[in-house]
């Protein structure tokens, strides 16, 4: 069983061995929604579903709704059963990628432990490793598959709301790390959200921190001693992850994962939900 990453060879080995696989593309781009079908439409691992950011991991709009802000996550019981009817269950390996460091397909994963399942993985490198690997494509628009059932299960991922936040805010049982990049942290710039800065506190460590040069997630060890810098002595336990909608939050989740920090939480509604209220305290600098 997969829980963290996995790698090329390994998600070739999986697929070989025809023990029940499901591979989601998550290909997203966020200035072009649109695109990612496209690019998935074009090309992608063979037996690929499609997962997109939009449509099945988000619920704007939605009455049920399990956060806020600008991608909002669906309830457990919808994700639940648009699952099903990929015909992916609870005995499955799920297998997530993207063409953008993980900062989509880190979502799906999220979400998946989130519904209970352990058995969901990474590829580390993403689509650009599997290429250049030689590994198998297709194109067109994926396979049709019958539906099943998706039990929903305990969580194995953590998530925490606007209020749980803001209660911690004062308190040393909460670090909460940014992950947007150091000008929006800062509040010198905000394409996105109505307001610029960050909630008071936090720490900053822009999500492409945790890839080296071609996309790999850099080594556990490696990744181990840049977040026990970032965290001064704070716990790891007391970590609530954020960055402007909940979704490139999820790399520095996984990365601590990956490099035996243990399990940290999600705050999905992120500065986008956090900054829709005046009343909350804003910091810049």
């Amino acid at each position: 069983m997969y829980t963290t990453l996995i790698s090329v060879s390994q998600l070739k080995a999986l697929l070989a061995s025809k023990q029940p696989t499901l591979v989601f593309d998550c290909t997203f781009e966020l200035a072009q929604p649109l695109a990612g079908d496209a690019q998935y439409v074009q090309s992608h691992i063979a037996g690929a579903v499609r997962a997109d950011l939009d449509r099945h991991l988000s619920a704007k709009g939605a009455p049920d709704a399990a956060s806020g802000g600008r991608h909002p996550l669906p309830s457990r019981e919808k994700f639940a059963a648009w699952l099903g009817n990929l015909c992916f269950d609870n005995e499955m390996q799920a297998v997530v990628y993207d063409r953008q460091n993980a900062n989509y397909c880190g979502r799906l994963w999220w979400m998946l432990k989130w519904c209970g399942l352990d058995a969901v993985a990474v590829l580390d490198g993403g689509w650009q490793a599997w290429l250049a690997a030689g590994g198998a494509t297709e194109t067109g628009e994926g396979p049709k598959l019958a539906a099943s059932q998706f039990a929903l299960a305990h969580p194995k991922s953590s998530l925490v709301t606007t209020d749980d936040v803001a209660k911690q805010l004062p308190r040393p049982f909460q670090t909460v790390i940014d992950a947007r990049a150091a000008p929006r942290y800062r509040g010198e710039v905000e394409p996105l959200d109505p307001v610029a800065g960050h909630i008071p506190g936090a720490l900053n460590r822009p999500f492409t921190e945790n890839f080296d040069g071609n996309g790999f997630f850099k080594p556990a060890g490696q990744l181990r001693a840049e977040f026990e810098t970032l965290l001064a002595g704070r716990h790891p336990a007391s970590v609530v992850h954020h960055c402007g909608s909940g979704v490139s939050a999820v790399p520095n989740l996984i990365a601590m994962e990956v490099a035996g920090l243990g399990s940290t939480a999600l705050y999905a509604g992120s500065w986008s939900e956090w900054c829709s209220d005046p009343a909350r305290p804003v910091a810049r600098g």
